[in-house]
């Protein structure tokens, strides 16, 4: 017996287990069509995109996780803002690395701070080199395709994929 959910209206396993079209009166004799698989919407590429948009969203995504090394938040503030809400894949990743730059200048005002009690010469290096690295590790996995999250990150913009 096939699955109630895949079968399309109309279509029902005969006594003999078949599937065939009931038309409320007989049985007929035709196959029914192919039911056509369900995309994953959180994967990269199936949504009817052709290579062209698939490398244009994963150079904007790339771009998103890259930029912030050179100009902070702005890079991934302003792909944020041009970003279309069905270019999921590059909105996912410029709203991750804004968040991410957001609790990195957190973290990196947060040790500044704690340089007056000395533990921040510490910290802020820490933080610094911790901020390129996870950087550097996303800007890669968009470049790659992948959905990427931060480990450490406050969600303050929406826009990622849960």
């Amino acid at each position: 017996m096939s699955d109630p959910q895949s079968t399309p209206p109309g279509w029902y396993a005969d006594p003999n287990g078949q599937q065939r079209w009931w038309d409320g009166t007989q049985w007929g004799d035709v196959a029914p069509p192919p039911v056509p698989a369900v995309a994953d919407p959180n994967a990269f590429g199936q949504q009817g995109y052709g290579p062209a948009q698939i490398d244009a969203e994963k150079g904007m995504a790339t771009l998103a996780q890259a930029l912030p090394l050179l100009v902070g938040f702005w890079g991934p503030l302003i792909i944020y803002l041009v970003t279309k809400p069905e270019q999921r894949f590059a909105r996912h990743h410029a709203a991750e690395a804004l968040n991410f730059s957001i609790t990195l200048g957190i973290g990196l005002i947060v040790s500044g701070l704690l340089m007056l009690v000395l533990i921040g010469f510490v910290l802020f290096p820490i933080v610094l080199v911790a901020g390129v690295v996870f950087h550097i590790i996303a800007a890669l996995a968009a470049n790659r395709g992948e959905w990427y999250r931060y480990p450490i990150n406050l969600r303050l913009v929406s826009g990622a994929v849960e």
